[in-house]
């Protein structure tokens, strides 16, 4: 149905490149971010939208602004991820020293005041701090106060 503007999008896959390597986008994301373009595109094609001029090119500022917002999203979400290659992964499972770390966090929690540890147990478990809030009456802040001063605790020894 759209075969054609589909085409000559994929024709320009090396210019969609190139605009997000611009952005800032590790070469290794751009390929992802260009195919969740296409189907954004695909989409708004079969949804009536038109991505070319009068001239029958593409209307490269939509693309633009479609990968830029791609490109942004996908900062977005990645922001508190860190990636960790598995070799190091593996490496650090055996290592003593995080045995050790494991065990100072441990003495860490312990030693805290027993309603700073359960709200941060019952956060990292999953608990969101807003369901938290609704179930127990207490307020938001307070409990996110709490979960952040015991998260920047236990990164202290870090």
């Amino acid at each position: 149905m759209h075969e054609r503007e589909m085409q000559m999008l994929v024709d320009k896959r090396k210019k969609w490149f190139n605009i997000l390597l611009h952005f800032g986008c590790h070469p290794d994301d751009c390929d992802d971010i260009i195919q969740d373009m296409y189907l954004k595109v695909f989409n708004k094609l079969n949804e009536g939208a038109n991505i070319k001029y009068k001239d029958d090119s593409i209307n490269y500022y939509y693309i633009f602004k479609i990968l830029r917002s791609l490109f942004i999203d996908s900062k977005r979400k990645n922001k508190n991820i860190i990636f960790i290659d598995l070799d190091v992964l593996y490496k650090m499972e055996s290592d003593q020293a995080n045995t050790e770390t494991y065990l100072k966090v441990e003495h860490q929690l312990k030693m805290m005041y027993w309603y700073d540890r359960k709200v941060f147990e019952i956060i990292t478990e999953g608990e969101s701090i807003s369901k938290l809030s609704q179930k127990t009456g207490i307020s938001y802040h307070s409990l996110y106060n709490t979960f952040k001063k015991v998260k920047n605790k236990i990164k202290k020894l870090l």
